[in-house]
């Protein structure tokens, strides 16, 4: 677990472009993620509700992450939710709790913004993230969006 004190976000830039597209997790978990570029091309699109962000310790790029602000869940105006869209640790930083800092980076900016819920969708099965989320507090709310598992944090 990483102690830094240089763990932080930063927005996607010029800049940082490259290191953020770079980020690759392991070819196994591959199926559960869309890689970074596909991320942006999609907050590009969803630019209203799409928060990219890549995750850096010291100077380092180790993970990349997008969260979603009040989006129309059913795209019907009945639901609108807020939590995290993707999050992609570097296959070799991953276990050093880069996953656990994005996903309380997201819980926070979703408290920030008013809301009491963080919401996240994984892929089941024995290679997906469903144990780091259950971890992590989430709990199935027993619906599904596009085959994946919707869960639920509590943020009270």
């Amino acid at each position: 677990m990483t102690t830094s004190t240089a763990l932080r976000l930063e927005e996607v830039t010029p800049a940082n472009f490259e290191a953020a597209i770079g980020i690759r997790v392991h070819p196994e978990q591959e199926f559960a993620v869309s890689p970074v570029v596909r991320s942006l091309a999609e907050a590009y699109v969803h630019s209203g509700v799409a928060w990219p962000r890549l995750i850096v310790d010291g100077d380092r790029p180790v993970g990349f992450l997008m969260a979603f602000f009040d989006i129309d869940w059913y795209e019907d105006g009945s639901v609108r939710r807020s939590g995290l869209w993707r999050l992609n640790i570097a296959a070799g930083e991953q276990g050093r709790g880069y996953g656990r800092f994005a996903v309380e980076s997201v819980a926070e900016e979703v408290r920030r913004r008013g809301g009491k819920e963080c919401w996240v969708t994984w892929h089941p099965g024995p290679d997906g993230p469903e144990g780091f989320y259950l971890g992590l507090g989430f709990r199935p709310n027993g619906e599904t969006s596009e085959g994946e598992t919707v869960g639920v944090l509590e943020l009270g």
